[in-house]
């Protein structure tokens, strides 16, 4: 290879390997992490159980192998009113809301199948992201 074909090649590998570390765009996807459910309150009000309509305060990140509990970028946040176990929500708030008591705080996270898969959900969540949510459970109907 001569010099000038050698600097060149150089030059498109760094480029590479640097476009390749980004990491903040919305459309690559976050490393994978298992299902994790933890309740960092219990509550003492009632328990969630399937048809019950649950309002909830929650907050998103995108899950980071570096981040102090997984936490990543944070996405949303806010209040959330569903029907519990009916397919209103991800199936991983189905499967790990239930057993939570009003007055609980739950931290769920939720590999790509749990959550929005391999579409995602722009322009925020990129496809095959895993999640990671906190949960405040505030009342049920």
């Amino acid at each position: 290879m001569t010099p000038r074909r050698h600097y060149v090649f150089l030059v498109a590998a760094a480029f590479s390997l640097t476009a390749a570390g980004c990491g903040d765009s919305p459309t690559e996807p976050t490393p994978r992490a298992e299902y994790s459910q933890t309740d960092l309150r219990t509550g003492a009000g009632d328990t969630a159980v399937n048809g019950r309509r649950l309002t909830v305060n929650y907050t998103l990140w995108l899950y980071s192998q570096s981040g102090q509990d997984g936490k990543g970028r944070q996405i949303q946040t806010g209040p959330f009113t569903f029907t519990l176990g009916v397919g209103a929500v991800i199936p991983g708030w189905d499967r790990g809301v239930p057993g939570m008591r009003v007055g609980g705080l739950r931290r769920l996270v939720l590999p790509p199948e749990l959550a929005y898969g391999s579409a995602g959900s722009p322009p925020d969540i990129p496809p095959n992201a895993t999640l990671v949510f906190e949960i405040d459970l505030l009342s049920m109907q």
